[in-house]
C-alpha cells in the first residue's frame, strides 16, 4: 500500500526506517512526505531514502492529490487547544477516500466521535494507537481483546516531562534545570508549557475518555492543574518521607456523570503509579468484568512510537 506522510520529524523518520526494515514482510511504499518547514517530496512510484525536498505544496489537498496514496499518516505537532491543523488534514484525507493513521492526540482529544463517524460513513479505516502511550497497546487492546468489557474509568501517569522535572528537583536541581533536561532528551512538546501546565495530560485524558468511554469531550473540559507550583524544597521534603509527586490523569463514570481530571498528586514511593520514572508510563483500566488491570511502557523511545504507527498500518493493510 502507498503512504502519504504529513509531518516528518523524529517519529516520521523512525517510521521510514522501520518500513524499510520490514519491507519484505509488509510492502508499504512512501509516495509523499509533506512538512511545514522543509518542504514536500512526492513520487507516486515511491520515494527514495532521504529524498530531496522541494518547495512545500500549496495546500494539504494538493499534496494528497499528488501523492496518490491509500493511507495518510498524520504526524504533525500537537496543538492541545484545538487539535488543528491535524483534524483538517485527516478530513482532507477522508474526502479523498484515504485511510488515516495518526500519532497526534489532538484530533482524538477534540474530534474523535466526528472523525470516527466520518470514517465509518466512507468505509475507511481510522487508527491512532500511538496517540497516548507511544506504541504500547491501549486502543488496539480494547479493539481486539476485550469483548464485552466496559471501561468504568482509568488512572494513569502519562506525562514524561513532568516526571523528569520532579526527579531532577529530588536530586537537588531546579525546576528549570529539570525542564531543560527533558528538552535535551527530546520528550517535551514543542511548547514545554503544555507539559508543565498539564495540557498534554489533559489531551491524553480526553482522548482516552472519548475512545474508551464515548465521552465526546475536549481537553478544555478536563479539570487540570499542572506542576508549575512545585518547588525543589517541596519535593525534597516529600522524598524524606518516602513520597513523590506524579502528574496523574483520572477518568471515572458514576451513573450518568463523567469526571475527568489531571492533578499533581502526592504518592507513596511504593504506589504502582509512582513506579514508572523518566519516560516510562503506566495506565490502569477500571472495568466491570476484569476489575483493574493495566499497561506499562518501560523507557519508550521514538522507535516505539513509530512501531505504534506501523502496527496501525499493518492492521489497515488487512481491511
Amino acid at each position: 500500500m502507498k503512504l502519504a506522510i504529513i509531518g516528518y520529524g523524529n517519529v516520521g523518520r523512525a517510521l521510514a526506517r522501520l518500513l524499510r526494515q520490514k519491507r519484505r514482510e509488509f510492502p508499504f511504499t512512501i509516495t509523499g512526505i509533506h512538512t511545514l518547514r522543509h518542504g514536500t517530496a512526492v513520487d507516486p512510484a515511491g520515494l527514495a531514502e532521504d529524498p530531496p525536498m522541494r518547495p512545500r505544496s500549496a495546500s494539504i489537498e494538493e499534496f494528497l492529490d499528488a501523492a496518490r496514496a491509500q493511507i495518510a499518516v498524520e504526524l504533525t505537532t500537537l496543538d492541545p487547544t484545538s487539535g488543528q491543523p491535524a483534524i483538517a488534514h485527516i478530513r482532507a484525507a477522508f474526502a479523498r477516500g484515504m485511510h488515516v493513521v495518526t500519532a497526534n492526540k489532538g484530533p482524538i482529544a477534540h474530534a474523535f466521535a466526528d472523525l470516527r463517524e466520518e470514517a465509518a460513513r466512507r468505509s475507511l479505516g481510522f487508527r491512532f494507537e500511538s496517540a497516548v502511550m507511544d506504541g504500547a497497546p491501549v486502543f488496539n487492546l480494547w479493539r481486539y481483546t476485550m469483548p464485552g468489557v466496559k471501561v468504568l474509568g482509568f488512572t494513569g501517569a502519562l506525562n514524561s516531562t513532568s516526571k523528569v522535572v520532579i526527579q531532577t528537583m529530588e536530586q537537588g536541581g531546579s525546576f528549570d534545570e529539570g525542564l531543560a533536561r527533558a528538552r535535551s532528551m527530546g520528550i517535551t512538546e514543542a511548547d514545554g508549557a503544555y507539559d508543565i501546565e498539564g495540557w498534554d495530560s489533559a489531551a491524553k485524558t480526553a482522548a482516552l475518555a472519548n475512545v474508551l468511554m464515548d465521552a465526546r469531550t475536549t481537553p478544555q473540559q478536563v479539570s487540570t492543574r499542572g506542576i508549575a507550583r512545585l518547588t525543589p524544597a517541596r519535593v525534597q521534603s516529600l522524598a524524606t518521607k518516602g513520597k513523590t509527586v506524579r502528574l496523574i490523569s483520572r477518568g471515572r463514570r458514576t451513573g450518568s456523570k463523567l469526571s475527568l481530571r489531571v492533578r499533581a498528586e502526592v504518592l507513596d514511593r511504593c504506589d504502582i503509579l509512582a513506579s514508572t520514572p523518566g519516560t516510562s508510563n503506566i495506565i490502569l483500566f477500571h472495568t466491570d468484568l476484569m476489575g483493574t488491570f493495566g499497561t506499562v511502557s518501560i523507557d519508550p523511545q521514538v522507535e516505539q512510537t513509530a512501531y505504534g504507527v506501523f502496527s496501525d498500518l499493518a492492521d489497515l493493510a488487512t481491511v
